[in-house]
């Protein structure tokens, strides 16, 4: 597949502050200490080593998986920390590499992603840890064939995980009925200041990748194709008939709930038909489902803020970059 490198991507030296200069006054905990790593990065150099290693490691397996979805995960999990209320939180630290937070059993399994990017390290050792992590979803994402996304280097590495937020700050996918996992979404998005929009939008990322038993507990991708950006997600959720799963290769299933389609072979998580159970999301869900370019420029704005969450905001007209357009 060719991957699509937009624009040249900078350095912001707002960015690169110290890390006193990124929490705010009304923070009360001891202050982290952060390693600013030294030298010349160049983006596009960086991006096409992750692709390299997406493509090379998609050959080793040779059964139509691939790290596109577990970059995009762990991008994700490595900025869905933050808190707006305390300004906790975040892809600022790249705290991962740590415990507490490699230790979360929402982030199980994204040792591999962290461990297959050490070799992406090594070709770039300027980038941070925290820049790195966030980078392998925009690659990961572009490389599918998905929207470009707007990014800054500049995230400064924690040296321990002493900053680490506290564990549960990360979506479940099931809070055991269809209003509490409904709550349950919202919370946690809000607590980071989306909007219902910007939630569907970004479980829209969902087109990409499966879960493993061994991981989440989950089995199965949401769509024929895990290793392309669309909204395919969208369309199946909303024309596709879901029914809790009781069977897997012929014996009774005994992981947690989770919904299947007819063929049996796409799954669904019960935060993913919360989607469609609450008028709100639906509508925005059906209206992705109609309009793949829309859902791609709603989503490249809304994975671009999250990724931003945690980091010194820029000085043009005192707007994060995700605002810029």
């Amino acid at each position: 597949m060719t991957s699509r490198i937009p624009h040249t991507l900078t350095r912001n030296p707002h960015l690169t502050a110290t890390a006193a200069l990124t929490l705010t006054a009304t923070l009360t905990q001891t202050q982290p200490t952060y390693n600013t790593p030294s030298g010349d990065i160049h983006l596009t150099a960086v991006k096409h080593s992750i692709i390299q290693l997406i493509e090379t490691n998609a050959e080793q397996r040779d059964d139509g998986t691939s790290l596109v979805g577990t970059f995009v995960r762990l991008a994700w999990h490595a900025s869905g920390t933050y808190s707006q209320a305390d300004h906790t939180g975040g892809s600022q630290g790249g705290r991962m590499r740590f415990d507490p937070e490699a230790s979360f059993g929402a982030n199980a399994g994204l040792n591999v992603a962290r461990a297959a990017l050490e070799s992406v390290k090594a070709q770039h050792p300027a980038i941070s840890y925290a820049d790195l992590y966030c980078l392998s979803g925009v690659a990961a994402i572009e490389h599918a064939g998905g929207p470009a996304i707007e990014f800054e280097l500049g995230r400064e590495d924690a040296v321990s995980g002493e900053s680490s937020p506290p564990d549960g700050r990360l979506p479940d996918a099931d809070k055991g009925s269809s209003k509490g996992t409904i709550e349950h979404v919202r919370e946690v998005f809000y607590r980071m200041g989306f909007g219902d929009r910007e939630i569907v939008a970004l479980l829209g990322a969902h087109a990409l990748g499966r879960c493993h038993t061994d991981r989440s507990g989950y089995w199965g991708p949401w769509t024929f194709a895990e290793n392309t950006m669309s909204n395919e997600y969208f369309r199946l959720l909303v024309e596709e008939r879901w029914s809790p799963k009781t069977m897997h290769n012929g014996k009774p299933w005994t992981g947690p709930d989770q919904f299947e389609d007819s063929t049996g072979k796409l799954m669904m998580l019960p935060s993913d038909i919360a989607l469609i159970r609450d008028p709100s999301f639906r509508k925005y869900v059906e209206m992705y489902a109609k309009d793949e370019d829309l859902f791609f420029k709603d989503f490249a704005q809304a994975f671009s803020k999250l990724l931003s969450l945690g980091v010194p905001l820029s000085t043009a007209a005192g707007k994060p970059w995700y605002q810029f357009w």
